[in-house]
């Protein structure tokens, strides 16, 4: 995972001042100030807010919901003006997923389409179990707040499905959704009308559109630079791509325990595991680009069915191997 503006930090810790928590609370174990946040933070220190806020709430369901309500399309910077200029919902979903790294979601999003429904999944991938709800909540709240203000109306949603056990009240969760959601699903998942797709935005604007882009793309560029021991990973990682050393082996070849690998890594905001996704999706997209066949490329980067491919590719890009090609 990419470092990240430390404009949500910042949101974070005024949700906790809204209900008690000091600031010096939410940021303890982060290294960082409230008078005096950097412009970009580590995932890592951003996650670490979040157990902060959680454990001095008591895990409280409507702390996620209210935290998505604040993160509006200006809270993005240019990753929100890159949505809010595109010419329809499919561009802005293309460019959204493209640099979701730009954001602040913990959630992978993923979109597909079935029959005349449009699915919008969110998938938390390596976030730890004790802020999982928490993230859930807030991403998809932060999903609903930004297709309301993309299309400067409540859209009504057919359906939103969420991946977590049905509590007590769900006054909350309608207020915030526009309905009652479906909860105990197997993935957390916002349904809406596909024929949205294609309608054009009221923002639209081409020449916006595209200066926002190309600024996505160096700013993700520049954030995707690493240094210290996860470029050190990332360099081994690209030698053998057909069969991707361990990080035990990783760690060897670095003379670190697995542990301290592990730690070290995740001071820098990042993982084995995501160090290892992102090799492989940069690979793929070069490979794919060269002409490869989707089965070639597959085998080209380890994997032992064509399916994993596919399947581990539209989760990164939001879309299949095949829409690269074309």
């Amino acid at each position: 995972m990419t470092s990240r503006s430390a404009t949500s930090v910042g949101l974070l810790v005024r949700l906790g001042l809204d209900r008690g928590v000091a600031a010096e609370t939410s940021l303890a174990g982060t290294g960082l100030a409230a008078d005096a946040l950097p412009p970009d933070v580590t995932a890592a220190q951003e996650l670490r807010v979040v157990r902060n806020l959680v454990a001095a709430t008591g895990d409280e369901p409507e702390l996620g919901l209210d935290a998505g309500t604040r993160y509006h399309l200006t809270t993005y910077g240019i990753w929100g003006f890159a949505l809010l200029s595109s010419p329809t919902l499919r561009a802005a979903l293309d460019v959204g997923v493209r640099y979701v790294d730009l954001s602040y979601a913990f959630c992978a999003l993923s979109v597909e389409q079935s029959g005349d429904e449009l699915l919008l999944h969110l998938d938390p991938v390596d976030v730890p179990a004790a802020v999982r709800r928490f993230v859930s909540l807030r991403d998809s709240a932060a999903l609903r707040t930004i297709q309301v203000e993309v299309f400067g109306a409540a859209v009504p949603l057919r359906r939103m499905e969420l991946a977590l056990p049905e509590p007590p009240d769900v006054a909350a969760y309608e207020q915030v959704y526009g309905v009652v959601p479906v909860f105990g699903t197997t993935r957390t998942t916002a349904v809406l009308d596909a024929a949205l797709l294609d309608l054009p935005l009221p923002q639209a604007d081409a020449v916006t559109a595209e200066l926002a882009e190309q600024q996505c793309r160096a700013l993700l560029a520049r954030r995707r630079t690493r240094t210290g021991v996860a470029s050190d990973v990332r360099d081994r990682l690209l030698r053998p791509p057909g069969a991707m050393p361990s990080v035990a082996q990783v760690a060897a070849d670095l003379a670190l325990s697995e542990r301290s690998l592990r730690r070290r890594l995740d001071a820098e905001g990042t993982s084995y595991r995501a160090l290892v996704a992102e090799v492989r999706e940069t690979l793929a997209l070069e490979l794919l680009g060269s002409g490869m066949t989707v089965e070639q490329v597959a085998r080209r980067l380890g994997y032992a069915e064509t399916a994993a491919f596919t399947h581990a590719f539209s989760r990164w890009r939001g879309a299949p191997p095949s829409s690269v090609r074309r």
